[in-house]
């Protein structure tokens, strides 16, 4: 332990995780045996509004029994790690792009309301406003295990606020999710399977940018994956992060092939178009947003923009661990 600190955070990080996870049983397992007594002592005593309120306490705590079973199942080899987590707007330049960029704003306050940390890594704007592409480093306790159910096309159906007609308008984006790995995992890339490019950051900032070729991207020619980081003002500091990205999306791709092996589910990360969306967020002629591969439903949209992507993920997680979602999963809506 003294001669290997960073095994050791590793190791206490990972006791705390355990220590709170029995702590949490143990706590449900008392709550319950309180709540079942003073059950039974209501209906000694013919109160029928104790027995409701501990009726609805029961019911609460069979709720939170249910998001620790799904938090039981973050166990795959990356959950618990910090994840990237990128956006790209298909094909419709502003009217995609502006779709885009409301995703990225839904995820960024899921994870806000989470409590994760949040460092944008990449970020290139459209012509006409949106988003073309971006990059968020989310950070904290399975950010990877419960993101990586969102990776897949996302389709969204409004009147468009960039037609002078007010006609309706289907756009699509992509999500893709891949975790952070630590430096115990060794992904060897060879010098000459990759290509490097220098360029101008582009966006606000301070005094470097637009100013020195500061911005890198990296593109590994056998797969075709390109990462890029402009979020530092030094070359070297977003090279160090693009090799990162790099090594994570490679290990990613390993993992992925894991779960094919094992029928897990796997969100698409096909072409950004018809046929290969996971979600569909509807906002005219009606309000609906529907996962396509659970069924899970919200008539709200807004708060779903507004980043409660719980119930949607939930069910994911559910499906993917063990097939169909449980009924359960309904009550974290």
């Amino acid at each position: 332990m003294w001669n290997d600190p960073q095994n050791a955070q590793k190791l206490m990080r990972e006791r705390q995780k355990l220590d709170s996870a029995v702590s949490s049983v143990i706590r449900m397992q008392n709550e319950l045996a309180d709540t079942l007594g003073l059950i039974e002592m209501a209906e000694a005593e013919n109160d029928a509004a104790m027995v409701a309120d501990a009726e609805n306490a029961l019911k609460a705590l069979g709720r939170r029994a249910e998001q620790m079973r799904l938090q039981s199942m973050l166990s795959g080899e990356a959950d618990g790690n910090d994840t990237y987590l990128e956006i790209h707007a298909g094909a419709g330049g502003t009217e995609s792009q502006d779709w885009a960029q409301m995703l990225f704003r839904m995820y960024m306050r899921w994870a806000e309301n989470h409590g994760y940390k949040l460092q944008l890594i990449e970020e290139s704007e459209g012509e006409g406003g949106g988003l073309k592409s971006a990059t968020l480093l989310v950070k904290g306790d399975n950010a990877y295990g419960w993101l990586k159910t969102e990776a897949g096309v996302h389709r969204l159906v409004r009147i468009s606020p960039f037609d002078a007609n007010a006609r309706r308008h289907t756009s699509f984006s992509s999500v893709t999710v891949y975790p952070v790995i630590d430096q115990t995992i060794e992904i060897d890339i060879p010098e000459k399977d990759v290509r490097i490019d220098v360029y101008r950051a582009s966006g606000a900032g301070g005094q470097h940018v637009n100013k020195t070729e500061s911005a890198v991207r990296i593109t590994h020619l056998p797969t075709g994956i390109a990462v890029t980081s402009q979020s530092e003002k030094s070359q070297h500091q977003n090279r160090a992060i693009c090799w990162d990205m790099l090594r994570s999306r490679l290990y990613e791709i390993e993992l992925e092939k894991k779960k094919a092996e094992t029928g897990a589910f796997i969100g698409e990360k096909s072409d950004i178009g018809w046929g290969h969306q996971i979600r569909s967020y509807v906002l005219q002629p009606y309000q609906l947003v529907k996962d396509l591969r659970t069924g899970v439903e919200s008539r709200v949209p807004q708060e779903v923009l507004d980043g409660d992507l719980d119930a949607f993920m939930a069910a994911a997680l559910a499906q993917e661990v063990g097939g169909k979602p449980r009924e359960a999963v309904a009550d974290l809506e």
